[in-house]
């Protein structure tokens, strides 16, 4: 089962509504870095959410593209990282966001507007 990009940020975005992520940003980054197509950046409240979230966005995207990422940071939760290839996916904690401020060091990507109409 293959799933393009674009629907896999949707499906991403959708997972992590469900779970009360805020703050989600989706980061078109396919002009400027080979590493990926989308940032999807977004953020929980605590540790616990931050990986409520997590776990929903891999459930999910297992159960409908049948995908599995490459992760770090579930045991700690502060900033879980999900690697699908095409589409990686930022979990963070409030503060850790506000200190590593992807948003800022992807400053040259296009922000994709949250109805993810890609």
């Amino acid at each position: 089962m293959t799933i393009d990009p674009q629907a896999l940020v949707k499906v991403v975005v959708e997972a992590a509504e469900d779970k009360k992520a805020y703050d989600i940003t989706v980061l078109d980054i396919s002009r400027i870095s080979i590493i990926a197509d989308y940032f999807v950046i977004l953020s929980g409240r605590s540790t616990t959410q931050v990986q409520a979230i997590a776990e929903e966005i891999i459930r999910v995207v297992q159960e409908r593209a049948g995908l599995v990422p490459r992760q770090e940071g579930m045991r700690e939760g502060r900033w879980v990282l999900l690697d699908y290839g095409d589409v990686v996916v930022h979990v963070f904690l409030e503060s850790e966001r506000q200190f590593y401020n992807l948003e800022r060091l992807w400053g040259d990507a296009r922000v994709v507007a949250m109805s993810v109409n890609l």
